[in-house]
């Protein structure tokens, strides 16, 4: 006589919680971690980051739901966390970027992404595309932790603090600083208290100064640039094309400043277009 055949709850104290991967209470706890929820996760984490982490929220699930799914204590097309109830959260502060990932809408993983390394990194890429050094690999720039959404307009313009910091503010960054702004924010009139405000505030008080030594700097202006920014975004070629213009229409020799405004976004667009290649 055949034995019968357990039934798939009877396989349930063997599936994969939610509460055996994350640190979750109440009815989530319990829960299989199913297939469509590790999708759902999936899509929402490389929306935003641009990519599914390694160790990360997603990779976890997934590793957790194909097992599931393989033991027969889930279906394929199982769901035990609704769509709204999976979300990827990205938080800036000075110097760094939180990033908070929720299940069940409960918090699972917070992460800080140092944006000094990234910025760091920049400052070699302007050095070196200023001496038309051999390009860096897209490789070797994954490796340097660049990938992902890639490196946004603030970052260039913190980058600027460090390559051209102690550059008088003139006419000709201000507009380069204007014209990097209302692309990553996508708004055409100047943000009251932004860092295009303040660079031609910068500019207009420079032009009455005459010691140099009194005249107020890119760093002073550019320092923490995203955090005064209401919106920020990777720097594309048509970003660079359109702040190296402005730089270069209000300079009194039509040129732009090695290691200025557009120098960096310039930067910044060619190190994206390495990593999407």
């Amino acid at each position: 006589m055949s034995q019968e055949q357990p039934k798939r709850e009877d396989y349930q104290e063997e599936a994969i919680t939610y509460g055996d991967v994350f640190n979750v209470q109440g009815d989530l706890k319990t829960k299989p971690i199913a297939p469509v929820d590790a999708a759902t996760m999936q899509k929402v984490e490389s929306h935003l980051l641009g990519k599914n982490p390694k160790g990360g929220v997603a990779a976890a699930m997934q590793s957790a739901a194909m097992k599931n799914e393989r033991d027969g204590v889930v279906g394929h097309n199982d769901v035990n966390i609704t769509a709204t109830g999976v979300s990827v959260k990205e938080t800036d502060a000075p110097g760094r970027q939180m990033i908070s990932e929720s299940v069940g809408e409960q918090v699972v993983q917070k992460s800080v992404e140092e944006k000094e390394k990234r910025v760091n990194k920049l400052v070699e890429m302007v050095d070196q595309f200023s001496k038309k050094a051999p390009l860096t690999s897209s490789s070797s720039v994954q490796d340097m932790g660049i990938g992902g959404g890639g490196i946004t307009i603030g970052e260039a313009l913190e980058a600027t603090v460090l390559t051209a910091g102690k550059k008088p503010v003139e006419w000709s960054d201000a507009a380069a600083i204007q014209a990097a702004e209302v692309r990553a924010t996508g708004r055409t009139n100047i943000v009251p208290g932004g860092v295009a405000a303040a660079a031609q505030s910068a500019a207009t008080l420079n032009a009455r100064i005459t010691k140099e030594e009194d005249k107020t700097k890119l760093g002073d202006i550019l320092a923490d640039a995203t955090s005064k920014l209401p919106s920020d975004r990777a720097a594309t070629r048509r970003d660079a094309e359109g702040v190296t213009g402005a730089e270069m229409r209000n300079d009194p020799n039509l040129t732009t400043h090695t290691g200025g405004v557009s120098a960096a976004v310039a930067a910044a667009a060619r190190l994206n277009q390495m990593i999407s290649n």
